[in-house]
Parts: C-alpha cells; sequence; structure tokens
C-alpha cells in the first residue's frame, strides 16, 4: 500500500505579487540602500531617530516661536532642553508620517477597486 501523501507532491502557495490589503505588506529597510545602507541599517535608524526629530524640533523653534528672527530663536535656544526640542520635532514627525501612511493606504485602496473594475459602480442607499 502507498501512503497517501507519498503519492502527491505538496501543494506550492500560490506567488502573489501584491497582497490584497495595505497592512499586510512586507517592509524592508534594505530596499533603501540609500537612506540605509547594506549591514548598517541599525545604527544609521538609530541615527534618525536621534537627529530627524530635533533637527524637526530647531526648525519648529525658529520658524513658529521665534517667528524667524535669529536673536529670539538663539536667546529661546539656550534656555530650551535638548528633550524639549526632541520631543516637539518628534511629534512633529510622527504627525507627518501618520499622514503620509493614510495617504499611501487611500492610494492602495484606489488602485485595487481599479484592478477590480468596482470603481464603476452606480451608488446605491442600503
Amino acid at each position: 500500500m502507498m501512503n497517501a501523501s507519498m503519492s502527491h507532491p505538496p501543494k506550492e502557495k500560490p506567488i502573489r505579487n501584491k497582497s490584497n490589503k495595505f497592512s499586510q505588506q512586507e517592509v524592508d529597510l534594505a530596499e533603501t540602500p540609500l537612506f540605509f545602507p547594506e549591514g548598517y541599517e541599525q545604527f544609521f535608524l538609530a541615527i534618525y531617530f536621534i537627529s530627524l526629530p530635533y533637527i524637526a524640533g530647531l526648525m519648529f523653534q525658529f520658524f513658529y516661536i521665534a517667528e524667524s528672527k535669529v536673536e529670539l530663536f538663539l536667546s529661546l535656544n539656550e534656555q530650551a532642553s535638548f528633550i524639549l526640542t526632541w520631543a516637539i520635532g518628534y511629534e512633529i514627525i510622527a504627525a507627518i508620517i501618520l499622514l503620509y501612511i493614510v495617504k499611501m493606504s487611500i492610494s492602495f485602496a484606489r488602485e485595487n477597486t481599479r484592478a477590480n473594475g468596482s470603481f464603476n459602480r452606480e451608488f446605491r442607499r442600503p
């Protein structure tokens, strides 16, 4: 007698080019070699995590709080701590990233509806 599992090879999973859901897409830092050089991804991620929010916080203080006045910005910068400036910039960058994720999600949903052909349907009240 032959075992049923031995008579048929195991089925392979179908290859999908695009995922059906936005939240199930894979994120790979190796796909962005300009921002994350290969082998140094963790190091550059730490540098960006510290420096980018601080720079955004400094820009916010200069343009919004000091109203682009250098003397006022320099006096303000002497009094402000690194952590406070970093936290302000972190919040700004977090808001920008969240808005970008929402924009990508909406465009992903639009592409999927166009691919399925469901964008031509008439709207009907339920």
